[in-house]
């Protein structure tokens, strides 16, 4: 009976989470056919869908998606690296904290793709620029979790673990990158969407292939149902990633999230 009602409950949950999507999706397709919009502008819903198969055997949805994919995942794990690397510093050295705070104050409000002409011209067209961009729009979301993280690690707890004769690498992994691990969580959450925005804008402006590529290369040539089509697998794609992420947070901190 508690299965049930567990499975129950979890349908419906499910359900109430894609009412909005399918009321869009209804009144996208009723505003089309009725004739309000020209199909130039916005093609009915069914016909965008109907149009992947097509998309798929032409090579134009896989292959993109697996370089803008690579780009995103790219950018992100440097980010990821030198951003929870940084974090974890400044949160335990007060210098660097007094050095690189006035930085990230300064860079993190910056539209990074103003950046990236500079790219550009130093990487070139090519992944590297894209890669980049990533990598300066990314950073700031792990370096400020990062430290918050770490922050939350009583003082008193690391000076024993230091007069216990604990090793500053047993410190960190066994100390401070767990009490961090839900801000961490957090932090990856926001970084994910900024890294697939970073590539796909950076591909739209500076070409080089990939979804933001082909979406341009569509709209130039008037493929309002391509455009609309690869659209919708930018955002599939970003909300299939966010539920990747929501349900590796909930098993890497199932003790958090029962708490």
């Amino acid at each position: 009976m508690v299965t049930e009602r567990t499975k129950r409950s979890g349908f419906i949950e499910a359900a109430s989470s894609l009412y909005p999507l399918i009321l869009v999706a209804a009144a996208w397709e009723m505003v089309t056919r009725a004739g309000l919009v020209r199909p130039i502008f916005l093609p009915p819903l069914s016909q965008v869908i109907a149009s992947f198969p097509d998309l798929l055997g032409n090579g134009e949805i896989l292959s993109p998606l697996a370089i803008s994919l690579g780009r995103a995942a790219a950018g992100l794990a440097i980010a990821a690296v030198a951003g929870i690397s940084l974090g974890f510093l400044m949160a335990r050295i007060r210098w660097i904290r007094w050095l690189f705070e006035p930085l990230i104050a300064l860079n993190f409000p910056s539209p990074k793709v103003a950046f990236l002409p500079i790219f550009i011209l130093w990487f070139g067209i090519d992944h590297m620029s894209k890669i980049a961009l990533v990598v300066t729009t990314c950073i700031f979301p792990f370096i400020i979790a990062a430290e918050a993280g770490a922050r939350t690690v009583p003082r008193a707890q690391i000076w024993a673990a230091e007069m216990m004769g604990t090793s500053r690498f047993n410190i960190l992994a066994r100390l401070i990158l767990p009490a961090a691990l839900p801000s961490l969580m957090s932090g990856i959450r926001i970084a994910v969407p900024y890294a697939l925005v970073s590539t796909f804008t950076a591909e739209m402006i500076a070409g080089g292939g990939g979804l933001g590529g082909g979406l341009v290369y569509a709209q130039r040539l008037f493929e309002t149902t391509t455009v609309f089509a690869l659209l919708l697998l930018m955002m599939l794609t970003g909300y299939l990633i966010d539920f990747a992420v929501l349900a590796l947070r909930r098993r890497v901190l199932h003790w958090h999230e029962e708490s």
